[in-house]
């Protein structure tokens, strides 16, 4: 049986951490800051961990 590629494009949006959750950036920022406030904005910066329930299908894109 060949191998099992990850998926290239969620390998470049999504990190796998040391526990086996995922980290990725924020959505949400990229236009209109106009009508965002400065906490939320500054919020928005960095990345988050991803939500629980989205764990298993991101395992499959991830899968090497």
């Amino acid at each position: 049986m060949p191998k099992q590629k990850s998926n290239r494009a969620a390998a470049k949006r999504f990190k796998r951490t040391a526990n086996g959750g995922f980290k990725s950036a924020n959505a949400y920022t990229s236009h209109r800051f106009h009508g965002k406030t400065k906490k939320q904005r500054r919020q928005l910066r960095g990345t988050s961990m991803m939500d629980s329930t989205n764990v298993k299908r991101y395992k499959k894109l991830l899968a090497k």
